[in-house]
């Protein structure tokens, strides 16, 4: 089998695996610490509940994301040596920068954060809360600009086909580093949205009705509804942004071949990249030229500008790219609806009154998150192709020299560990929910003390 082929499958099964966690964590420790906040001003007792209980998910998570991405990382000198031998001057430093600023913050209070809510004061404990979720907004900037940085690259300069630094500035905030950095947090902040009110909702269907089920739902609903419309106005931005430095990849998004005007928004097709054309193709007339040029005789770049005079492809594959955009959008046009539909359904009847089926939809968003996660790292991601680092560094040129039958193997095993980790982390999961309702041991519940 091609070495080429079966390294990226691995690598893909790796990010794609490791990714779902981050997407949780980083928004999740600023959402404990509003609970924690709530909690110290108004002293009821539903903030603190809330926070016992998604602290645990918080620490679940953040185990795995930590494992599975020292795994990943690995595979930059066992896959794809010739990245680090390119671009490790850039690369090298940024992973550095996350750790140092980072992950240290993270593994330093963490232990505060999940045991120490009643054994230390609870300013600290605050305190405590409020570095580790820094620590991990700090961990997805440095991995974000370095992602960014590969799709977008500046302040660089090539010697003997190594590239140096030449301004850290220009590297850090490279053009595509601020659109990527704020569609990533809004993208973690309506994964957790929807994890928390989707599994509320659960509760409240297995008769938990305690007072921080209730909060929690409502509380999931209106953080979603808050950040969708911000979620879509930064991805329109981002779109742009794309489109100004990495065009053929918005060709590929929207399926356009021919560089034209009035190029439809294709709700459907079947990209054929042998007759290289769509088939079956079902659109809405010129609406792609007024989202991407704001004209609707605005022209839109073709998939065959990228093209060699020798046959090959200078962009990436379309329907992957094609395809993964229109689920990434259409799970959040799905959250746009449930979130605002739910917050006018709280409104008009309360959580008492939603009716069973809302409550089952709810509970099916729950990981709606990861969904539209996935796809939009697939479509940026696959979109770079065949570039690893945009214009510098080919995928082809970074792989390494390892017997294909030896990335099989290990892509199997990973494959295999990471299906098992996924049933236990949902199943973990569940099981504390299911749990939470249940009345506690006196000799467990925490003696909590308010923030001084």
């Amino acid at each position: 089998m091609d070495i080429l082929l079966l390294s990226r499958i691995q690598f893909a099964a790796n990010i794609s695996f490791h990714i779902l966690f981050p997407t949780i964590t980083i928004a999740l420790g600023w959402v404990l610490l509003f609970f924690k906040l709530r909690f110290n001003r108004t002293q009821d007792r539903k903030w603190m509940d809330l926070y016992l209980f998604w602290v645990k998910v918080f620490a679940l998570s953040f185990a795995l994301g930590v494992v599975s991405g020292i795994t990943m990382s690995f595979q930059f000198g066992t896959n794809w040596p010739g990245f680090m031998e390119v671009v490790g001057n850039v690369a090298g430093p940024l992973l550095a920068y996350e750790v140092l600023t980072a992950f240290f913050l993270e593994a330093v209070f963490l232990g505060i954060m999940l045991f120490g809510a009643s054994r230390v004061p609870g300013w600290l404990h605050t305190l405590a809360t409020f570095l580790v979720a820094f620590g991990t907004t700090m961990s997805a900037f440095w991995i974000l600009v370095l992602n960014s940085w590969m799709h977008t690259p500046a302040g660089h300069e090539l010697r003997d086909g190594v590239v140096y630094a030449a301004d850290w500035w220009a590297i850090i905030f490279n053009p595509s580093m601020p659109y990527r950095l704020v569609h990533m947090l809004l993208a973690s902040g309506l994964t957790v949205a929807f994890l928390i009110a989707g599994l509320s909702a659960w509760r409240w269907l297995r008769q938990d009705r305690t007072p921080a089920v209730a909060t929690g739902l409502r509380f999931g609903l209106t953080l979603g509804a808050l950040l969708i419309p911000l979620q879509i106005l930064a991805g329109d931005m981002h779109g742009l942004n794309t489109l100004e430095h990495q065009p053929a990849k918005v060709a590929a998004m929207e399926g356009n071949w021919e560089t034209r005007g009035n190029v439809p928004l294709l709700l459907f097709a079947l990209p054929d990249e042998a007759a290289r054309e769509n088939r079956f193709e079902i659109g809405i007339p010129s609406i792609a030229s007024v989202i991407l040029k704001h004209d609707p005789a605005g022209v839109v770049p073709g998939l065959n500008d990228f093209v060699a005079e020798d046959g090959s492809v200078l962009h990436p594959p379309v329907s992957a790219v094609f395809w993964s955009f229109r689920i990434m959008v259409g799970i959040g046009m799905l959250m746009l609806v449930v979130s605002w539909g739910g917050v006018w359904l709280i409104r008009r009847r309360g959580v008492e009154g939603l009716p069973r089926p809302a409550l089952w939809g709810l509970a099916g968003m729950s990981f709606a998150g990861w969904g539209a996660t996935l796809a939009g790292w697939y479509t940026t991601e696959i979109g770079r192709q065949p570039w690893l680092v945009h214009g510098v560094l080919t995928v082809k040129e970074a792989v390494g020299d390892v017997a294909a039958g030896m990335v099989l193997s290990t892509l199997i095993a990973y494959l295999v560990v990471y299906a098992l980790l996924i049933a236990a982390y949902l199943g973990v999961l569940f099981h504390l929910a299911a749990k939470a309702g249940q009345p506690a041991k006196p000799a467990l519940q925490p003696s909590l003390q308010p923030a001084e």
